[in-house]
């Protein structure tokens, strides 16, 4: 697989907002998505060992490379270019850190954005952004 693809917490209302925006942003459109809850997500998940359900993390694939919280949103950044690639200059803070906080903001997305009771679902524009299979 050599695409960048973010993989998302298909109800999180936080998660969704950061899949609108990534979007947006991403007028080359080189970043594709899939729900962690997803037949793709969930293939991944297998892959790499990850939960396959409480999803607490933001996952980032790059060709064979994967990245979790807060070194998956910096590489995001970092790949979205012009002004967003600034961000990846937290990269430098220790990961103990970084993802501190990320845990913080993860175990609390819920109660502060809210969740939906399913996933996303892209309109005809946006389908072939996403990958469900």
């Amino acid at each position: 697989m050599n695409q960048t693809v973010l993989l998302f917490d298909g109800v999180c209302n936080l998660c969704n907002g950061l899949v609108k925006f990534v979007i947006k942003q991403d007028n080359s459109e080189k970043i594709k998505f899939a729900s962690l809850q997803s037949d793709y997500g969930q293939k991944i998940s297998d892959l790499y060992h990850l939960p396959k359900e409480d999803f607490k993390t933001l996952v980032l694939i790059e060709g064979d490379n994967y990245y979790l919280r807060s070194t998956a949103a910096l590489k995001l950044f970092k790949t979205l270019g012009g002004f967003w690639k600034v961000f990846y200059v937290f990269i430098f803070v220790p990961v103990p850190i970084r993802d501190f906080v990320y845990n913080i903001v993860s175990k609390n997305r819920y109660k502060v954005f809210g969740k939906k009771e399913t996933c996303m679902v892209p309109d005809k524009n946006l389908q072939n952004r996403f990958i469900s299979q």
